[in-house]
């Protein structure tokens, strides 16, 4: 429903209705036809519209790092553009708006009192234009570009960064052995040894020569497809140390769509019933459970068969 229709089922209650329902109708309808409240829809829909496509693509339950990092910087941008060049012409958007829905538009010039009779006695060296575009426009803006650098710091953006070096995508044109290494020393640094960091400087040299030049390389378009490339190849043996890193960059929570299903499915798997559930079989049970296309997938015979390799039973399965 748009505002001008919500304005006119109010004005109707207003007109028509009795009792306590006119009267609510007339105290929601009064503020929603002044100029801040315009002011301040039209600019949650312009922060909207900019950081929609990062929510919705942070949403999603397989993200590319690529995508990722391009996303956060673009919505960055876009956010401090329009916080230094954007403001006339919102103010004018907002002016037009309200001109056409006969809205009062408040002297901007003159001076901000914060509510309160005590505040109207207060003298202000603010204009109302400084209140909205200060405390209201810029504030709002610095409040997203904060989340973003509090969520996407340094750190982190640097480790995405490092990781898209291994991304076909990227690094088909530019890559950078020395990013991998850099990657390792600085955040995996216990998940590989010093003998191995040495060898995965080596197998880096001997990768860029036998898998970027190679012509399916070209095809690639994500390190999951490259993960399964190198399996498929049977190039793991030759670059177990380079396919060490891949697992590791593909467990990086991207996106936030798995961390929020984890969360919803633990209520469904650990219920009152299975409160002594242990750590290992609840991981497991969640596995299973994301991944339900693939477990629906694996037959009985399957699994009873691996089970029986595992070792010996006394009782014939």
């Amino acid at each position: 429903m748009t505002v001008q229709a919500i304005c006119g089922v109010l004005l109707r209650i207003i007109e028509e209705g009795t009792g306590s329902i006119k009267g609510d109708a007339d105290s929601a309808y009064e503020p929603i036809t002044t100029f801040e409240f315009v002011f301040v829809l039209h600019l949650e829909k312009e922060i909207m519209e900019i950081t929609d496509l990062l929510c919705q693509a942070l949403q999603r339950q397989s993200q590319d790092i690529c995508n990722a990092l391009i996303l956060v910087a673009s919505t960055k941008t876009l956010l401090q553009k329009m916080k230094d060049e954007r403001w006339d012409d919102f103010l004018s958007l907002v002016k037009s708006f309200c001109q056409v829905r006969n809205i009062d538009i408040p002297d901007l010039s003159s001076s901000y009192f914060t509510r309160g009779a005590r505040a109207r006695r207060e003298h202000s060296d603010h204009t109302l234009e400084h209140h909205y575009r200060v405390d209201i426009f810029y504030e709002a803006i610095n409040c997203q570009l904060m989340e973003l650098n509090h969520r996407f710091n340094d750190s982190s953006m640097e480790l995405l960064q490092l990781s898209a070096n291994l991304n076909p995508k990227s690094a088909i044109d530019n890559f950078r052995a020395n990013d991998i290494c850099q990657l390792v020393e600085k955040f995996y640094p216990k998940d590989f040894s010093e003998q191995e960091k040495l060898v995965l400087n080596v197998q880096l040299q001997h990768y860029e020569i036998d898998v970027i030049k190679h012509p399916d390389y070209k095809l690639l378009t994500s390190i999951s497809d490259l993960f399964q490339w190198l399996i498929k190849t049977g190039r793991t043996s030759n670059f177990d140390l380079i396919y060490r890193v891949a697992s590791l960059i593909l467990i990086l929570p991207v996106s936030t769509a798995t961390i929020e299903r984890s969360f919803s499915a633990m209520s469904l798997i650990k219920t009152r019933l299975r409160n002594k559930m242990e750590d290992e079989f609840l991981n497991d049970s969640l596995v299973l459970y994301f991944e339900r296309e693939l477990a629906e997938k694996i037959s009985l015979e399957t699994i009873l068969e691996d089970f029986r390799k595992t070792r010996d039973r006394r009782v014939r399965l």
